[in-house]
């Protein structure tokens, strides 16, 4: 017994170092609606994110079915990429299902989302008779586009 309920996802967040470019891709490729988008007050973001100088942009986009969160810090200084590949733990991804994975591949690529290598056909597991394909932003974002298999 855990003495409380969990109700509901409420959003996955990324965060961003180009947000302009960001929502390109997950708006403009994806198709996903911008919900909101504003800076948040610094007093409080710090005593949130145990950051000082904390000074974010936050976007909330749509998603079918899921809400993402988008964020560029504008300070503190000294903020780094984080460099994870998917065998390191602490390595994070989302996967979308799409009903033509080589037109998602492609529409990516324009905006420089680049598959980590081609599509392949899924031989196992809940999406088996699918195909998969990793790829990654310029931030080292992991998307991941699943084809279901046909019916």
């Amino acid at each position: 017994m855990t003495g409380f309920n969990i109700s509901a996802t409420n959003h996955t967040s990324f965060t961003v170092s180009d947000l302009d470019r960001s929502l390109g891709f997950f708006c403009d490729v994806l198709g996903f609606d911008l919900l909101n988008r504003g800076p948040r007050d610094p007093d409080f973001i710090e005593r949130v994110v145990a950051i000082p100088g904390a000074d974010i942009e936050v976007a909330y986009i749509q998603a079918p079915g899921h809400r993402l969160e988008l964020i560029q810090y504008h300070g503190p200084g000294g903020r780094r990429q984080v460099e994870a590949r998917p065998c390191d733990s602490g390595f994070a991804h989302i996967a979308f299902d799409v009903d033509d994975i080589d037109a998602a591949i492609a529409a990516s690529k324009k905006v420089g989302v680049l598959p980590l290598g081609p599509p392949q056909d899924l031989d196992r597991g809940p999406n088996k008779g699918g195909r998969v394909v990793y790829t990654r932003d310029a931030d080292g974002i992991t998307i991941e586009f699943i084809q279901p298999p046909k019916s």
